[in-house]
């Protein structure tokens, strides 16, 4: 038995092929999953809160008698900020997503996962993908309208 103090993590973490550790294997990847649909939501509600608000404000410019607003310009940089972060905080989930995956299907966890290797891509990066690409469309479209 090694010494614990000496820093050898390699009868640290036993891997033990029953029913058990596969099932627990399989709630952790489930729970990675539901991990990156919440940070894609926020990510999503970022976006589109960001976005609704540079619309709202620039409507209700257009009210007549509307009072002119003190900085005509900070829905459009909180609209911006709020658009960049959801764009940040989608790409950051999606690295981290990735490298917990392949760390799930690494080393000994392979023998637990069933296969050696990812067996197929997960539709989450697809969906992924795609918002980063709305995102950065909402994001542009604000930048660079002309007032």
């Amino acid at each position: 038995m090694s010494d614990p103090q000496a820093g050898d993590d390699a009868g640290r973490f036993a891997v033990k092929l029953t029913s058990d550790s596969h099932f627990a294997w399989l709630r952790t990847r489930m729970a990675l999953d539901r991990t990156m649909m919440a940070w894609t939501r926020t990510a999503v509600s970022l976006i589109g809160f960001g976005f609704v608000i540079v619309q709202f404000f620039d409507t209700m410019q257009d009210i007549p008698g509307a009072v002119p607003p003190r900085f005509p310009d900070a829905p459009r940089y909180l609209g911006l900020g709020l658009i960049f972060c959801g764009i940040v905080a989608l790409v950051a989930s999606v690295l981290e997503y990735h490298w917990m995956r392949r760390h799930l299907w690494s080393g000994s966890f392979a023998d637990l996962a069933g296969s050696t290797h990812l067996t197929r891509r997960a539709p989450l990066y697809l969906a992924a993908g795609l918002l980063i690409i709305v995102g950065l469309f909402a994001f542009f479209a604000v930048l660079l309208r002309l007032t």
